[in-house]
Order: C-alpha cells, then structure tokens, then sequence
C-alpha cells in the first residue's frame, strides 16, 4: 500500500488551483480534486491524480468522493460566486441536497450572508463530515508578497504618503467585510472596492481621475482567515492598471498570492508598474 498523503483540493475559476495543484504534486502529495461545475477549467484535470466535477448546490455528493478517495484535509481555491454560493433560488434550481440545504437554511439562517460568514459557514459543514479545510496557501508559499519593492522599477517618492494615508483605511474597510482594496491619489481615497472586485473598481477610478497616476492599495482584512479569501493580484491587475492609469501597487506582505509571481513581476516592469510589498 502507498504511503503517498493525500490532499483535497475543492477548485473554481482561475490560475490558483492550477498553481496550489502544481506545488501539491511538488510536495509529493496526492491530489483529489472536485472541480465545482459551471466554474472550474477542464484542463485541471490533467495536473491532478483524480479529477471529478461537483455540484455547486449538492456538496454532500463531492464530499463523498472526497472521502472515499482518503481526503481528510482539503483547500478550497479559485474564484467561487461566494455570497451566492448557496442562494436560495440557485439551490431550488439545482435540486440540492440535505448539505446545501444545512448550510443556508440551518448554518446562515439566523447570520448575515456577507463572504466571512458563508465561507465559515461552508468550512463548518466540511468539518461535519470530517473534512478539514486547510491554509489555502499552504502549497503556493513562494508566490505570497514579500516586503519591499519587488519589481526592478521603483515607487515614485509620494507613494509612502499614499501608504501611511490609506493603510488603516482599506483595513477598516476589510473589517467590515466591504471589500479589499482602495485606489489612493494624493492622500484622497479615489474609489473603494466593494461586491464588483478589483477589476470595475480600476475602471471606476479612471472615471474618476482621468489625469492617473495613484496607487492601488490591497491588503487582507485586520483577521484574515488563511483557508478561504486571500487577496490575490495577477496579470490581469497589472493590465488593468497600466490601461486606467494607475502607477503603482501596494499589497500586503505574507498575505497577498501574486499569480505566477516571476511571469507577474516581468509583466509589471514592462509596463512601469512598481508593485510594492507593506
């Protein structure tokens, strides 16, 4: 018999399961992943040992696959719709299960439905049936933000203002689970992240200051819990900002995945966007 551990991966959209199923495998570990339907990319399938597709709305299915293949211990990554994960209406469409149907109608019935308490919500469920939701980070360590300037190109001068000036303000907006993320000018708050991410933020902002040149500012909230919700920025965020005219990147260090962090940190100094690690 293998002595090979294994690890649960629960996948959605985007880069991050691909890079926590590749430093998984480089670990040595075995990896089982649910790929959630409607959301996960199919060619995930091949960097994985088993690879099956679960319903949104009838998780107790997948967390029995989960078992059956010796998973104790999980991570959940990848863009999941979150606080409408387990709507109402999505779950009546979907036919759910007594699972689904526990976490909206007995876990959240008397809480609020805001991203921190859904996701707690969710781990919570995962734990009563003897799965163990893990540090989403834990396999993709070497692309967290580290402190300093990370790119070659540097901050101008006035960014360290914008830094002090807004720091404690994007914390009390991740306190009160609002968003993640502000766009500073000058020691002005621009715009503010809120349920419409990172990306409409940008594009707002642009309306807002057609001349440029502030700071996307991004950390993880004052108790960020490391299983679920991590801020992360990539490829697209850099694009993003060099089109809107934004001029530097501030995230928080330890806390923040740069997506492929070497091919992340190349594309940002092609394009003059220092990204700065607090």
């Amino acid at each position: 018999m293998s002595n090979q551990q294994t690890i649960g991966l629960i996948a959605g959209q985007g880069r991050l399961p691909f890079m926590t199923a590749c430093g998984a495998k480089k670990a040595g570990m075995k990896v089982v992943c649910v790929g959630l339907d409607g959301s996960v990319d199919p060619a995930l399938a091949d960097l994985v040992d088993v690879f099956f597709k679960g319903a949104v709305a009838r998780p107790g299915g997948w967390m029995r696959k989960l078992r059956k293949h010796g998973v104790t211990t999980t991570i959940m990554v990848g863009a999941v719709a979150k606080t409408r994960l387990f709507d109402p209406f999505k779950i009546i469409k979907n036919l759910p299960d007594w699972r689904a149907i526990r976490i909206w109608y007995w876990r959240l019935r008397k809480l609020d439905k805001r991203n921190d308490t859904v996701l707690n919500a969710i781990a919570e469920e995962l734990a009563s049936g003897n799965l163990i939701l893990e540090d989403s980070t834990m396999y993709c360590k070497e692309h967290l933000a580290t402190e300093g300037v990370m790119t070659k190109c540097r901050p101008p001068a006035s960014v360290a203002e914008d830094i002090e000036f807004g720091w404690e303000i994007v914390k009390k907006i991740g306190e009160l689970d609002i968003g993640q993320a502000i766009v500073v000018k000058e020691k002005e708050v621009i715009a503010v992240e809120a349920i419409e991410g990172t990306a409409r933020m940008l594009e707002r902002a642009a309306g807002l200051c057609k001349k440029g040149g502030w700071t996307l500012i991004k950390t993880a909230k004052p108790e960020q819990d490391m299983r679920f919700d991590v801020p992360c920025i990539g490829p697209d965020t850099i694009k993003s900002l060099a089109k809107n005219g934004g001029k530097c990147i501030v995230v928080e260090k330890g806390k923040t995945i740069i997506m492929d962090k070497p091919q992340t940190l190349e594309l940002a100094d092609s394009l003059s966007i220092p990204i700065v690690g607090h």
